[in-house]
């Protein structure tokens, strides 16, 4: 192991909280990440971002992940079908975060199986605290 990542290690802990962040938009990507920083409960953050269905299918399949976040709002195929389908086919399923369009639409964040749920416009404050309680808990 080298000096560069025993420091980077004990600077934020031993592990790496990976992250997987879905949305069609480039700009709710950057909010997310933004909003998150680099580090939840002293484990460093590792973001994977897909922008498209086939992508976030294929990754989950390919990878493991620590929590995944959807863009409830996302073109073509949104988030929610995402959630749901990820719960019905994934035997070891990620934790889901679901952000979606107006806090009234929570109950599709439920229809959708997603573990938790933030609404847009996203509060920075909001999507750090819903993810940190993944990582907390």
């Amino acid at each position: 192991m080298s000096d560069l990542q025993t420091r980077h290690e004990g600077a934020v802990g031993t592990a790496t909280a990976r992250i997987l962040l879905y949305s069609d938009d480039r700009n709710v990507r950057d909010k997310v990440r933004f909003a998150v920083g680099s580090t939840v409960a002293d484990r460093a953050i590792e973001w994977t971002e897909t922008a498209t269905h086939d992508a976030t299918i294929s990754l989950l399949d390919e990878q493991s992940f620590d929590l995944v976040i959807l863009d409830g709002e996302a073109a073509k195929v949104g988030g929610m079908g995402i959630a749901r389908q990820m719960k019905h086919e994934l035997y070891d399923c990620p934790p889901i975060l679901l952000l979606v369009g107006r806090p009234g639409d929570a109950w599709l964040a439920t229809w959708s199986e997603a573990d938790a749920a933030v609404a847009h416009p996203l509060d920075p404050f909001a999507v750090r605290e819903a993810v940190a309680e993944f990582f907390t808990a």
